[in-house]
């Protein structure tokens, strides 16, 4: 009986940790755009980019801007 307790805390961990959207990976496995952002040598800014960047996407679901 103590071995379905174990079993039981230990699946309710593990799909605790599930959350679609919360981290890297959004529904059925696309990227977030911050991570394809600085995937491909960029960096995310709310403000404008600096003069020595260009606009080359969005981050944080089109917030924000994508500079390299």
């Amino acid at each position: 009986m103590r071995f379905h307790y174990i079993l039981v805390l230990i699946l309710s961990l593990l799909f605790s940790q599930i959350n679609p959207g919360a981290g890297l990976l959004t529904g059925l496995g696309h990227r977030s755009d911050h991570y394809m952002c600085v995937r491909n040598g960029g960096f995310c800014l709310y403000s404008s980019c600096p003069v020595d960047t260009k606009i080359t996407g969005t981050c944080y679901h089109g917030r924000a801007k994508c500079c390299s």
